[in-house]
């Protein structure tokens, strides 16, 4: 999940009763639970509301230590406990007056929906501790939960239009007034899922995928959808898996997404202990056995095995994106944000060229995946742990852009990729 998207958490959460209290400033903790990890932002918004909704902006933050909180599987009480310091932080960083009137969620994502999904009861005990931990605390909890992709989608859009004063800015004369811009569609790319939320005039024809906002006086109709399993990390274990599952585990894996000669060992059971993979779990299984996998920096062989793990040919709608998700076609402008920053700030470091364009990812994919461990080593010393990946998250963005959301050059131009 975009850390961001906490501001659309609180712009869409907060309650008339949480702002009528006196003073200049309330205040609101929302704490991202994602897939890697977990994240507190606190923010704060005037006493008085704009067409009940509050203006809100950042007061301070704090990263928790460790991974995400569904990495704390089996570890009883270490989830609860890893958000001690970030929780004593906001103690601190809220006026003591405020405490007891300042609404704390916390939202859980990609990450807990995969763990709900294969252990549930697991799900539910580490829900239960992170509860009973921040209800210890003497702020107004308001809940622990595990958001939807489509709430996830949603709060990311929320915020990114907030962010570029889509929905309301502050006039010269101090009146708060509506700017009457378009809304910019959202491109999401975490650990587990992906998202696209936008604006659209076409009909949305499955209702899974429609939602209405109501934000600063105005209604708002947005297609998202969430695709899980299709977040950075996920997406490698399925495309190594789709490998394993069409060269077997007898020699060694051919990868042809990882550089020329680059050599990597890893456990059967770690590559298939996800509810992604499981599906292509071989038979018999021995989670222990080791696989050696050697990278062969082939594009085209990338290409094809990546494009493998979509599914385009199955379609019970007009129109679908992949997997026979309806998508209506792509309007207006997007920001792509999250991993799909990354790998686009990695390529401008890498390979010297920067993405505007089809033709130039597809440019950078190639320059990527032909690169030496060395020559990224060479270009970006400070990603050593993710070099490997580049390749592929290049062309995983190649096929997920183009093939499955459907942009073109005319539709591509208008992506701009930003950190926050």
């Amino acid at each position: 999940m975009l850390l961001l998207a906490t501001v659309g958490i609180l712009l869409l959460a907060i309650n008339t009763e949480d702002v009528k209290e006196p003073g200049d400033y309330m205040y609101g903790i929302v704490l991202d639970a994602g897939s890697s990890h977990t994240a507190m932002f606190i923010y704060k918004w005037p006493a008085d509301k704009q067409n009940d909704t509050g203006i809100v902006s950042q007061h301070s933050e704090c990263h928790v230590k460790g991974g995400g909180i569904s990495s704390y599987m089996g570890k009883r009480g270490e989830a609860a406990r890893s958000l001690e310091v970030c929780m004593e932080k906001a103690m601190q960083d809220i006026p003591k007056a405020r405490h007891q009137v300042t609404p704390l969620y916390l939202g859980a994502t990609a990450g807990m929906r995969l763990l709900n999904m294969s252990s549930p009861k697991e799900s539910d005990g580490i829900l239960k501790e992170v509860e009973e931990k921040l209800k210890s605390y003497p702020f107004r909890f308001k809940g622990a939960t595990i958001l939807t992709g489509q709430e996830e989608g949603a709060y990311g859009w929320v915020t990114v239009n907030y962010l570029l004063e889509n929905f309301i800015k502050y006039g010269f004369v101090g009146h708060w007034l509506s700017p009457g811009k378009e809304t910019v569609g959202a491109l999401d790319f975490g650990g587990a899922s992906t998202q696209i939320t936008f604006e659209t005039k076409e009909k949305v024809e499955d209702k899974k995928n429609l939602m209405t906002l109501q934000l600063y006086g105005r209604n708002y109709s947005i297609y998202t959808q969430s695709f899980l399993c299709y977040g950075r990390d996920q997406m490698l274990r399925k495309l190594l898996a789709h490998l394993v599952q069409s060269q077997g585990t007898e020699g060694p894996i051919t990868h042809p997404c990882y550089p020329a000669g680059h050599n990597v060992s890893r456990t059967l059971s770690s590559l298939f202990d996800s509810p992604c993979t499981a599906p292509n779990k071989p038979t018999p299984f021995n989670g222990d056995q080791q696989l050696h996998i050697v990278g062969s920096g082939n594009h085209q062989d990338c290409l094809g095995n990546t494009s493998q793990i979509f599914s385009f040919t199955s379609c019970s709608y007009s129109k679908c994106s992949f997997n026979g998700v309806f998508q209506p076609n792509v309007a207006g402008k997007f920001m792509a944000f999250s991993a799909f920053y990354y790998i686009y700030n990695f390529l401008q470091q890498a390979t010297k060229i920067t993405v505007t364009s089809p033709k130039q990812l597809e440019e950078a994919a190639i320059t990527v995946c032909n690169m030496s461990f060395q020559e990224m080593l060479k270009e970006v010393p400070e990603q050593r742990s993710r070099l490997q990946d580049y390749c592929a998250a290049t062309v995983f963005m190649q096929v997920l852009f183009l093939k499955g959301y459907g942009f073109d050059p005319n539709s591509f131009s208008r992506i701009s990729f930003q950190k926050k």
